[in-house]
């Protein structure tokens, strides 16, 4: 039976981390890091991410600086917000919650974030050097990044292996695919449009599973002793459950956790994650701040 990669464990380790770490910042600097987190509307799903971002803030000391905006602000409003957050020395961290309502140019809100404080890692300048040998980006994206938190904190090796990602999303397969290469893995990405996945994951040590379809992969599929990182949150009906669904990953967990070395669980695993490396990218933009 697979080794259960705990995610809320591991998240809580690093939030304790991160707590000593704005205390230290605090009083040594006299520097509270501060993350400003950006919506626009009132979609349900998003107010539920950001509370929990905002909560998180408060949990560890970071200041949480909220925006909140009404659905129809045009983009040159939302570009002058970003611009005046961009300006102030009290926030280390923009974090604009996607999507955005149609009218909006995503790409375009997400260029105009200072680098400096793109905790989300998505501006182009930051995927670029995260795409190239020799650079380092000043942030790298948070789901991807606690992914490989996860295999490093599970004791899973990375340099020589073979890993296999599934996805090619800009959030999360094509990041994390250039992380691994970082870390000296021989990767390959699996999509859509590639004939036999199957036979593709089998030969991988280490499987990112971030194809948003639910319990897409099965036992027989992984190679024995294999380190899944499962990033897929699907619901699906379940008529045993109060809300009527329950949530499931890319990864049929049942079967892969007799074969698997390693499974991250959903939820617990990857989603924990996502918020703790946002926490520590802000307080690594505040320190950042200090040194310069």
């Amino acid at each position: 039976m697979a080794q259960i990669i705990d995610g809320k464990a591991i998240a809580a380790d690093i939030r304790r981390e991160v707590a000593a770490e704005v205390a230290a910042l605090s009083s040594t600097h006299n520097v509270v890091p501060g993350l400003a987190v950006v919506i626009v509307g009132s979609r349900k799903d998003s107010q539920t991410y950001v509370n929990m971002k905002r909560k998180a803030c408060a949990e560890v000391g970071i200041r949480s600086v909220d925006v909140d905006l009404p659905e129809d602000i045009s983009e040159a409003a939302l570009v002058a917000e970003v611009h005046r957050l961009n300006a102030d020395p009290a926030v280390h961290g923009i974090l604009v919650q996607l999507p955005l309502p149609k009218h909006i140019n995503e790409e375009k809100i997400l260029t105009e974030i200072s680098i400096e404080k793109d905790v989300d890692g998505f501006h182009p300048l930051n995927i670029g050097k995260l795409a190239m040998k020799g650079r380092e980006p000043l942030f790298v994206p948070c789901t991807p990044k606690g992914c490989m938190e996860l295999l490093s904190r599970s004791g899973v090796t990375v340099k020589g292996k073979r890993a296999v990602v599934v996805g090619r999303s800009n959030i999360v397969g094509l990041p994390v695919s250039l992380l691994l290469l970082k870390a000296d893995a021989t990767v390959s990405i699996v999509h859509s449009r590639t004939p036999d996945p199957e036979s593709i994951v089998r030969e991988a040590d280490i499987v990112i599973a971030a194809a948003g379809q639910a319990m897409m992969i099965k036992g027989d599929w992984i190679k024995p002793g294999a380190a899944v990182i499962d990033v897929g949150t699907n619901s699906v009906d379940d008529p045993t459950r109060k809300s009527g669904y329950r949530l499931v990953g890319d990864v049929d967990f049942g079967d892969v956790s007799k074969v698997a070395g390693y499974l991250t669980p959903v939820p617990g695993g990857v989603g924990p994650m996502t918020v703790g490396m946002l926490l520590k990218n802000t307080v690594d933009g505040a320190k950042r701040g200090i040194v310069e």
